[in-house]
């Protein structure tokens, strides 16, 4: 028979394996931002955040693993149905402005760099990303971001985005659906990089689209979509909406899950409704 010091010990020992599988589940939980890799090596971010390589993008935060945890199912996913308010500069930018894109790493698909001379910083440009799933049309705001929007534009019109699949969806703490990585990994981009074009007043949430990143000035080719919440620091430039219609193609793949790929950090993971881009139209 056990003696009370015996079954104290058991007692004890039985208590510390619950706490740390509560502490390995609330570890699983966590979701880091969004971040970017860029180029060829691999790095952390944290949103949409951090993902880093050496001249590419992704919104995430490292590399996938092997886990197979699945998303919540669509009664547990809540969305929020209210679009938050387009983000506005508190002052206008120099137009023209002058944009530069360096050399960074080796481009996931062959890809010239956009001109950076003489760069509209005024009015908008309409794009539709044309996917599997539905349209999602853009609206690309220069005012916020010329140098983002031209290179956005360029990639768009020279077919970079073309049979290009989203590659990760988060859809608890950040809501998002990242895309612009030809090689589906999280660490592709376009062979260059460009800097930041932030101000403190930014606000992330449903509706707003920015560029992924790895740390400042590291923009390239992935972007993200929110569709939900977003609590993001400002180092992510946005450069334009995404439309009520896009937004419901983008709910749908959210309420169909991921694969936990990105779990445990940054979280998320490849989406189980699958997003390519078949084509997209500028203007």
């Amino acid at each position: 028979m056990a003696t009370n010091q015996q079954r104290r010990e058991a007692a004890k020992r039985k208590l510390e394996r619950q706490l740390v599988r509560r502490a390995e589940r609330a570890k699983r939980r966590k979701i880091i931002g969004v971040g970017v890799t860029v180029g060829v090596v691999v790095v952390v971010a944290g949103l949409v955040v951090v993902l880093s390589t050496q001249g590419g993008d992704d919104a995430a935060g490292q590399q996938p693993n092997e886990s197979s945890s699945a998303a919540p199912s669509s009664e547990q996913i809540d969305i929020p149905t209210q679009r938050v308010q387009p983000a506005a500069r508190p002052g206008p930018l120099p137009n023209p402005a002058t944009c530069d894109y360096p050399t960074s790493g080796e481009p996931a698909k062959p890809v010239n760099p956009p001109n950076g001379q003489n760069v509209s910083a005024q009015g908008t440009v309409n794009v539709t990303l044309q996917s599997t799933v539905g349209d999602i049309p853009l609206t690309l705001d220069r005012a916020l971001a010329p140098c983002t929007v031209n290179s956005f534009v360029s990639l768009a019109e020279q077919g970079f985005y073309t049979d290009t699949s989203c590659h990760r969806i988060g859809t608890t703490g950040l809501q998002m659906l990242q895309c612009g990585d030809p090689t589906g990994s999280g660490s592709g981009g376009p062979g260059y990089t460009f800097a930041d074009e932030t101000f403190q007043q930014l606000k992330y949430g449903r509706g707003i689209l920015a560029m992924a990143n790895s740390g400042p000035d590291t923009n390239g080719s992935q972007f993200f979509m929110v569709f939900g919440e977003a609590p993001l620091s400002p180092d992510y430039t946005v450069f334009g909406t995404i439309s009520d219609e896009g937004l419901k193609v983008i709910d749908d793949v959210a309420r169909g899950g991921h694969d936990g790929a990105f779990e445990p950090s940054p979280g998320g993971g490849k989406p189980n409704t699958e997003v390519k881009f078949t084509g997209v139209t500028v203007g």
